[in-house]
């Protein structure tokens, strides 16, 4: 999960199955929690989401921090799984595929902001992450002539996070903000 240069503060995926479900199922519930009530959700809420004891929750995760760090690296890792999994679609599709993705990614940022240090060298390295995922579909669609020439994945991340960021009355709401930003990044 964590990349090379990865914080000892990312908790490890267990080897055994029954472990990984466990450690799967409390990413997973703490995702949702941490959404809801930012990052002073309860980890007893989250132990109790993912069906397992509190006792379960501190040994994957021994501390709220780490926790965190975990479930924000999940996030780039499920963004540069998607990003591979696109890679062979058509350009444009792939790119907005990644982007929808991008837009969860950003929201769970915005729910542990205040957990995490963005000048931390784990920081950096995820930001890195990001950037090899998806500016090798933003080229595509570029050279594709789907998505304006004029961007740069710099302003295409920082439009995203705009979208993923925002309060909004409901899914429907969100899905219409970034169909906006999507039309300003598709060439005409």
């Amino acid at each position: 999960m964590p990349p090379p240069d990865a914080s000892p503060q990312v908790a490890r995926r267990p080897q055994r199955a029954v472990g990984r479900r466990n450690f799967d199922a409390l990413l997973v519930a703490a995702r949702e929690v941490f959404a809801a009530h930012g990052v002073g959700g309860s980890l007893e809420e989250v132990a109790r989401r993912a069906g397992v004891g509190i006792g379960t929750l501190y040994r994957n995760f021994p501390t709220r921090q780490v926790l965190f760090e975990t479930v924000y690296a999940d996030e780039v890792d499920a963004l540069a799984r998607v990003a591979d999994e696109l890679a062979g679609h058509e350009p444009w599709e792939a790119l907005v595929g990644w982007l929808r993705q991008f837009v969860a990614y950003s929201a769970t940022k915005k729910a542990l902001y205040e957990a995490l240090n963005f000048d931390s060298p784990m920081f950096a390295g995820y930001v890195e992450r990001v950037h090899r995922a998806g500016e090798p579909l933003l080229d595509r669609a570029q050279r594709a002539g789907a998505a304006r020439a004029d961007v740069s994945f710099d302003d295409v991340r920082l439009l995203v996070n705009g979208v993923g960021g925002g309060n909004y009355r409901d899914d429907a709401q969100r899905d219409r903000v970034l169909a906006m930003a999507l039309d300003g990044i598709r060439a005409r």
